[in-house]
């Protein structure tokens, strides 16, 4: 990341992002310190998922919507990240863009190798006992 905040999304996920929603991308905060970043039709089906949760679920409905920004990958292959959300998961300047599946995950490359030390401390869970590769 830049002095301006600004990601450059690595060339093989900006060619599926460019294929798939022509760059338009929706950034939020996600509780665990890290960023979400998703194809702006995916974010539009979790986004309506999140605003239907009931009353009970508020305070969540609003750590998800309160920090959604949309934004565009520039002619150069970047995102623009705000003040806002880059302070919201402690991004400097290494960090990590993770692929998700549906989305991606943009970590302080500090802070994600002390959550990563911090589940293989806490061992595998009983969910996944069965998992093998």
């Amino acid at each position: 990341m830049d002095a301006k905040g600004r990601l450059n999304v690595p060339q093989k996920h900006r060619d599926a992002l460019l294929a798939q929603c022509e760059g338009a991308l929706t950034l939020t905060k996600h509780p665990t310190g890290c960023l979400l970043l998703f194809p702006r039709p995916v974010w539009e089906q979790h986004r309506e998922k999140i605003a239907a949760w009931p009353m009970s679920a508020r305070p969540w409905q609003r750590i998800f919507l309160r920090f959604a920004a949309d934004v565009e990958i520039d002619g150069s292959g970047r995102i623009l990240v705000s003040p806002e959300l880059r302070e919201a998961a402690g991004l400097n300047k290494d960090i990590m863009m993770l692929g998700m599946g549906s989305h991606f995950e943009i970590w302080d490359a500090t802070l994600l190798k002390v959550e990563e030390e911090k589940a293989i401390a806490a061992g595998m869970p009983e969910s996944l006992g069965n998992f093998t590769f």
